[in-house]
């Protein structure tokens, strides 16, 4: 008689085997790893994977250097207690050799940044499938992807292009200098990704839950106060008990006013949400094809 997976177990599966599909297909994969739930689940996806063996491949982080505190403290700690290897790209080390220039204004953010660190480390290490904790849910562009997504050998996306994914039978075929992106937990939700950070009790930075925090209302949110960020003419720190949805640059991450400060409360509340998680990030706000411009020259 066969056995019925409730649908969270149905989505881990499907995870696990495009994650060992990477692993069968590639020489050189990372995980793409921010400190976000999203990687952190994909990351504990991965150990599924292989265990009892390590993760066989390394995580990679790519550092704008405005990061939370917290989310780097919480990454450190993890990659000590699985054992993994890390791999860090500097946008810091990329704005010093000048590689990229550092934006400024009021509305300067080194997100874009990210880009020319993420595809610069990406040679230097030569690696050739990096997989991402991006879900179809959080934005249009992330919607029109592939699970395995190709990129050229400039670490452009073409979502004109895309290969065929018919019965989940990947092509993970490239020539000289292109690699690709890859997305298991594409199908997730963010209702889903709560409910199996319940099921399976897995730990968080504690950014994701609600507490008393320094922070200044800007684009629409709660920005957190940060020695990067600089007040505008008119604006003040209040405190509020905000929590965070999903984490980028501290500059431009903004929370929500919530009390859910235990994953019980934290599920409960996103049941009711109507809003996107990435409506408070301020990289998204800058144009209606932020996300899809940033994408197509190499981004996440």
């Amino acid at each position: 008689m066969s056995k019925v997976l409730s649908y969270l177990k149905e989505l881990e599966s499907e995870s696990i085997y495009v994650i060992r599909e990477v692993y069968a297909q590639f020489d050189n994969p990372v995980i793409l790893f921010s400190g976000g739930k999203d990687s952190i689940v994909l990351t504990h996806l991965a150990r599924k994977a292989f265990s009892p063996a390590k993760i066989p491949f390394p995580l990679m982080h790519i550092d704008t250097g405005h990061n939370f505190p917290e989310a780097i403290e919480f990454r450190d700690k993890l990659i000590d207690k699985i054992g993994a290897r890390l791999i860090v790209g500097s946008v810091q080390k990329s704005i010093d050799d000048g590689r990229v220039a550092e934006e400024t204004g009021i509305n300067a953010s080194r997100n874009i940044l990210q880009t020319t660190t993420l595809l610069d480390a990406i040679e230097e290490h030569q690696i050739d499938a990096c997989m991402g904790g991006a879900r179809r849910d959080e934005e249009k562009s992330r919607a029109k992807e592939r699970f395995f997504s190709h990129r050229d050998d400039f670490g452009q996306w073409d979502p004109k292009n895309q290969r065929p994914e018919l019965w989940n039978i990947f092509n993970g075929r490239k020539n000289m200098g292109e690699h690709f992106r890859v997305f298991p937990i594409s199908n997730w939700t963010e209702m889903d990704i709560w409910n199996y950070i319940l099921e399976e009790n897995i730990e968080l930075p504690p950014l994701y839950f609600a507490k008393e925090r320094k922070v200044v209302w800007r684009n629409d949110s709660w920005i957190p106060a940060s020695e990067f960020l600089t007040l505008r003419e008119g604006e003040e720190y209040v405190t509020k008990k905000v929590r965070f949805r999903t984490l980028g640059d501290i500059t431009i991450t903004g929370g929500i006013e919530s009390d859910a400060d235990t994953l019980e409360k934290v599920v409960a509340e996103v049941s009711t949400l109507r809003t996107t998680e990435r409506g408070n990030r301020a990289d998204d706000k800058r144009s209606d094809t932020a996300m899809e411009d940033r994408k197509k020259e190499g981004y996440f």
